[in-house]
């Protein structure tokens, strides 16, 4: 009985507005930012009101807020209060007022209607309140789970619903997971390509966000009244894991009712519109920045005055504020419509600082108003191509991705005048793809229509043959992954389509490699036709290992793995099963998550195959996989290379490497890089380079040899192709043949060359000067997410930085050139004395930010990371250039520094601002002042100064280092971070004699021994035998190796010991700078008033007997440090050995170390030995090896040699030796053994190359 009543009353308790009465609300709703703790800064904004709902007729009901008010707040919580927003309340007051009317049947809120004055951020205001209402009761449970719409869209709800027995009242409780939402409503800005990696968020998550909801209903005869309801919103980011700490966004709604009222509510006059439902509706949320608050009034006007100042402010030195002004003029430019635009072009296009500004901002507005600009300059020829090239490449990739601008990217690529430059028309056929691909990310069920040009023009080229527009829209659909796409590429899949049989492997492979981005979309589709190419026997090889690749990234099962490891078994090309194999077992190793049942069906296949796979060649096919992963801070790199080869030639066919990346809980392939040679690889076939019994030497020199005859390669087939990728899109490619070489050299030897080389001489001798500024947005990465409250709050990152340089250089040149030279311009320069002078000041500013709070075109409340970069670095040359003398000169002069080369500043702020209280703005410190009481790891406040003087050069420098942080709040890392930190560098001249210049010289030939400071001879150096390294050159001997026994192994010893005493002997008569002149002297010497301090290196050459010498010493007469070098080419009739002797320190006798290397017989297998001997090592060295030893005995060095194939045997070896012996036993397989000092053991190796 008690269950029916109850039923009941959870029937009659479905919320109701009775016709004929006007329910009264308060209505308060609340954002609050930052970190969880009390005490620290927050930001945030308020809304309060009355909400007054009337029934207007059945199932429509009128909503009206009377008394609104608008709190802005940017304090330490709890001890600041909110502060009213008057202004910007008076501004919205007509707005807030309008009645706006709704549909509501059940307890479900349907469509919303407003009048069309009534803006979208209004209007998301009213649906907060109207999401309270929202509930969906059953009558027959009291604990149950639904998918229910609301403002983000239709997510998991559960509801609990009980009954108060005094009161009669009916309590219900609902709350949401917002990270499990189907429809979810989400803006993000910069993550088009990147991958959602839901294994990396399986234990742990960067983004998580609930709400809850309470309502206390009173049951009536005709329904229910929402007497008291509250909501409460949290939402946690954190760049590592929530578990580590996180940033808090709390959103907080009470709605109560006061009375009701018999006074009607008069509809608004005009039209009534439908504005949607109950989601949240996006306005202009992304073209207003989180960092910034503009009131755009003359987006025009605005723009040039923003423009103006960059231009103005960056000239010889980038301004501190300049990143924040890019960032500015990219953000009214995305306000501004296409004739602004085109005004501004046209008012400053032909000032050249302007127009690079407003080229590299162009391409980042990424609206279609912007791409239609890029779109018309370009074919009006306005742009050069080597401007548009730059704004295209950028803003199809950087460009909104809807209808529209997919429709402008296509008749840009289609356009006639693009077909007429096929460089530029790969570029803009790849970025039509890459937009594809956007739009479809965000609208899943995207249509193929946007494909189909693309499709057509495949079909067309099949049918003429045209193999590199195959090629090219091959490239293009692999960019779209659109899985439409998937019929027209199997027509060119061999099996697949009839087409592919009059294909050459280049186009198979090309097709085969489309299918990896409609892999990751739809592996079951692509799963199939990857494993029948793979094990397809009649296939290439090489496109049967590039289906091996796409196989692998379709994460395939372990039943899956299994059958591709019963292959490789029994698989004929030992290429591809070297391949298979290498993938395999190199993931085995992986801690991806999105990889960890890989990993585990790869281990449970290498476990089937055969061990004899593990011992293939190193020149064989291979691919390689290396990741990390980290999971407490959800961060990981991985790395991934495949080359594949050719038995029949030394080149490989191709060659792929790729990096990728994974940070909270996404992953993307960062950048990928593939070299290929199918059309050198066909032109090496009909040469002594693919002889299969030529061993690999012979190969090497016979591929060399043909690559040196390039010329009589045929013209008609591509040597090969090099593409580029990021962020697994292709933004691109060349393919490289013989006309393409011929053209290039043909380029570099036209006139034209010679003769901009002629104006840049006499353009240098006039005197140029020269201003750059180039700004880059590093990074624009967003996420928008709607609250309960009707406010959106954003996660934004954004990096930008400006980098400037300005140069001024003047050069004097005798004789000076004649107008009318008979011979070349290289040729009178090198009978001239060419000097220059030069001065350069080259700065650099960088702002970031971090941000997470509310963000609208109205008001602004967000917590803010923001660090700043700003370095200066001037630099004066002068240079003089001897061409006739052989002499050259460089001095490196003091230039004016700035009273800081380097600072750096990090703080994190809470800031809230509005449109109409502009510019003024509130801001607080996340980290307040520490009490005095205080106990942290870290002080809570830094302030220190260090400097330092060099004691020569008499330069000073400074280090000021700032530091504030919350620390003291808890042990929380993140409390340390938060505050104000600031380092700065300042350098200059000390207080006596100052550095004057830095001199380098170098002479070449005659001159070189008079400009020698110091003078080294024999008498100076002291004992030869110490001072000198001995360098004894032989030729490996094959044939008479092949004669030798095991007896010849210790005669070669003899001999080569013999060889080495006499060689010391000649070397001991005296230093070759006694007898000849250097052949060359560079000196390097620092100047200051009172003295000169450098180093000097001459090089002297014996031609007659085969001999050089190097001596480094420095410059001082009291300083005796050098360093002596001396080698010499023996007879090729001694002993095959090489010999080196090395001494240093004071006259070349501090330190003493001897190389050798001999080739002989190792257990009568061919061998080579090295070995290192020293009698004095320097001090660091010594205490180096001595720590590595210690470190090494507490180590299980056997066991992790044993593990690793190494064998270890006990062994006497010497205290200062270390000694390698490589024996070929075999032509597939080398021992190495390995004898260190001290060590009482050796270890042995054994590899097979094959």
């Amino acid at each position: 009985m008690r269950v029916l009543v109850f039923a009941l009353t959870v029937a009659l308790a479905v919320p109701e507005f009775a016709a004929g009465k006007t329910y009264v609300y308060k209505y308060e709703g609340r954002i609050l930012g930052g970190l969880p703790q009390e005490g620290l800064g927050m930001a945030g904004i308020k809304v309060s009101c009355k909400a007054l709902i009337r029934a207007e007729a059945q199932n429509t009901y009128l909503l009206k807020l009377a008394d609104p008010k608008i709190y802005e707040y940017a304090g330490i919580c709890p001890k600041d209060q909110f502060t009213p927003a008057s202004k910007l309340t008076a501004a919205l007051n007509a707005q807030l007022a309008t009645p706006i009317r709704f549909e509501y049947a059940n307890g479900a809120v349907g469509k919303v209607f407003a009048p069309a004055r009534v803006s979208a951020t209004v209007l998301n205001l009213h649906r907060g309140i109207l999401n309270i209402l929202q509930l969906n009761l059953k009558n027959t449970q009291n604990v149950y789970e639904m998918q229910e719409t609301g403002a983000h869209g239709v997510c998991k709800t559960h509801y609990i619903i009980s009954e108060d027995a005094k009161t009669r009242q009916i309590a219900v409780t609902k709350s949401k997971d917002l990270t499990n939402c189907y429809k979810r409503v989400v803006k993000d800005v910069g993550l088009a390509y990147a991958e959602k990696c839901a294994e990396c968020q399986q234990r742990l998550q960067s983004l998580t966000g609930t709400a809850t909801y309470s309502y206390r209903l009173k049951p009536g005869d005709a329904g229910a009244q929402v007497s008291e309801a509250t909501a409460e919103e949290l939402h946690q980011f954190s760049l590592f894991n929530t578990m580590t700490g996180a940033a808090q966004m709390r959103a907080n709604q009470t709605l109560t009712l006061v009375e009701v009222q018999g006074t009607p509510i008069a509809p608004a006059s005009g039209d009534y519109a439908a504005r949607g439902s109950l989601k949240y509706e996006f306005g202009a949320e992304t073209l207003q920045t989180p960092i910034q608050l503009l009131k755009i009034t003359n987006a025009q006007a605005q723009t040039a005055e923003v423009l103006q100042h960059l231009a103005a402010n960056n000239v010889d030195m980038v301004h501190e504020d300049a990143p924040l002004k890019y960032l500015q003029l990219v953000q009214l430019l995305r306000a501004a419509t296409f004739e602004n635009i085109e005004a501004i072009w046209n008012q400053h296009k032909t000032k050249p600082l302007h127009r690079r500004w407003i080229l590299d901002a162009a391409p980042l507005v990424g609206t279609p108003a912007a791409l239609r600009f890029i779109k018309e300059k370009f074919q009006a020829d306005e742009f050069s191509t080597s401007e548009f090239t730059r704004a295209l490449l950028l803003g199809l990739h950087l460009a909104t991705a809807d209808p529209e601008a997919i429709q402008q990217a296509a008749s840009l690529a289609f356009s006639p005048k693009t077909r007429a430059m096929p460089a530029l028309r790969e570029v803009m056929m790849l970025g039509y793809g890459s937009m594809v691909a956007k739009y479809c990310a965000e609208v899943p069920t995207c249509s193929a229509d946007h494909l189909k040009p693309v499709h057509d023009n495949a079909a067309e080229a099949i049918a003429k043959g045209e193999i590199s527009e195959i090629s090219l829209a091959l490239k293009v659909l692999g960019n779209a992954g659109h899985p439409a796409s998937l019929k027209p590429i199997m027509k060119l899949l061999p099996g697949f389509g009839s087409a592919a049989a009059a294909m050459p492997t280049r186009v198979h492979v090309d097709a085969i490699l489309a299918l990896r981005n409609i892999a990751k979309k739809e592996p079951k589709l692509v799963q199939p036709v990857a494993l029948q190419l793979f094990m397809d026997k009649n296939l290439h090889p090489e496109a049967r290992m590039v289906a091996c690749i796409v196989l692998f990234e379709t994460k395939p099962s372990a039943a899956l793995m299994s059958t591709i490891a019963g292959a490789i078994e029994k698989e004929p090309s030992k290429e591809v099963a070297s391949f298979a194999y290498s993938y395999i077992k190199s993931l085995t190793r992986s801690t991806a998550p999105d990889l960890m049942n890989v990993a585990a069906a790869a281990n449970v296949a290498v476990r089937i195959l055969s061990p004899r796979l593990d011992r293939q060649s190193y020149f064989s096919s291979t691919a390689y996989h290396l990741d990390l992963y980290v999971s407490p801070i959800m961060t990981g790199a991985a790395g991934t290379a495949f080359i594949i080869n050719d038995a029949a030639t030394i080149v490989p066919r191709a060659v792929v490497a790729k990096a990728r990346a994974y940070l909270a809980g996404a992953a993307a392939d960062v950048v990928e890089i593939g070299v290929r040679t199918e059309g050198l690889q066909e032109a090496l076939r009909g040469t002594p380079a693919a002889d299969e019994n030529a061993d690999r030497f012979a190969k090497i020199k016979h591929t060399l040899k043909a690559l040196m005859n390039w010329k009589a390669i045929p013209a008609s087939e591509p040597l090969g192709s090099v593409y580029i990728k990021a962020f697994g899109q292709e933004i691109a490619f060349a393919n490289i043949d013989k006309t393409y070489i011929d053209n290039a050299i043909e380029q570099a030897a036209k006139p034209r060359a010679r003769e901009l080389l002629k104006e840049a001489v006499k353009a240098l001798q006039t005197g140029i000067a020269f201003q750059y500024a180039k700004p880059v947005l590093v990074a624009e990465v967003r996420r928008i997410l709607p609250t309960t409250v009707g406010v959106p709050i954003e996660l934004g990152v954004y990096s930008a930085a400006v980098a400037a340089a300005a140069v001024n250089a003047k050069a004097a040149i005798t004789p000076p050139f004649p107008e009318n030279p008979e011979t070349s311009i290289l040729d009178q320069l090198r009978k001239t004395d060419f000097q220059v002078q030069a001065e350069a000041r080259t700065s650099v500013t960088m702002q970031n930010f971090a941000v997470i709070g509310v963000n609208t075109a109205l008001i602004q409340a967000a917590v803010m990371a923001r660090g700043k970069f700003h370095a200066v670095a001037p630099v004066k040359v002068a240079a003089r250039a001897d061409f006739a003398r052989r002499s050259f000169k460089v001095e490196i002069l003091p230039a004016a520094n700035p009273d800081h080369v380097a600072a750096a500043s990090f703080e994190t702020v809470a800031v809230a601002r509005n449109i109409e209280d502009q510019p003024a703005e509130r801001v607080a410190s996340l980290a307040p002042a520490a009490p005095s009481d205080a106990q942290t790891w870290i002080p809570a406040s830094i302030q220190k100064s260090l400097c330092g003087a060099d004691p020569y050069f008499h330069i000073k420098g400074c280090i000021d280092v700032s530091s504030r942080n919350a620390g003291f709040k808890g042990y929380n890392p993140l409390y340390y971070i938060v505050g104000q930190h600031s380092a700065r560098i300042s350098v200059g001249r000390g207080d006596t004699a100052a550095f004057e210049r830095l001199e380098i010289e170098a002479h070449i030939g005659p001159q070189a021994a008079q400009k020698l400071v110091k003078q080294i001879n024999s008498a100076e150096t002291g004992t030869q035998e110490e001072s000198i390294i001995l360098l004894k050159l032989r030729k490996y001997l094959e044939a008479g190796l092949k004669n030798s026994n095991s007896s010849a192994s210790s005669s070669s010893r003899s001999s080569n010991s013999s060889a080495s005493r006499s060689s010391v002997s000649h070397f001991q008569a005296k230093l070759l700078g006694d007898s000849i002149a250097p052949a060359f002297a560079i000196i390097a010497r620092a100047v200051r008033g009172d003295r000169k301090q450098g180093y000097q290196l001459a090089a002297y050459l014996d031609k007659p007997n085969s001999r050089a010498q190097f001596v480094l010493s420095s410059t001082a007469n009291d300083e005796k440090w050098n360093l002596c070098a001396d080698g010499v080419l023996p007879s090729r009739h001694k002993a095959s050995t090489f010999s080196a002797r090395v001494g240093w320190g004071s006259e070349c006798q501090d330190s003493s170390a001897t190389i050798k290397a001999e080739t002989g017989l190792h257990e009568s297998n061919p061998a080579v030995r090295f070995e290192l001997d020293w009698d004095k090592a320097p001090r660091l060295v010594t205490l180096a090896a001595m720590n590595a030893i210690r470190i090494c005995e507490y180590l299980p060095t056997q066991t992790a040699a044993h593990l690793a194939g190494i064998a270890v045997n006990r062994a006497e070896n010497k205290a200062n030796s270390i000694g390698i012996i490589i024996a070929l036993p075999t032509k597939r397989s080398a021992d190495v053994i390995v004898k260190a000092p001290r060590v009482k053991n050796s270890f042995f190796l054994k590899l097979y190359i094959m």
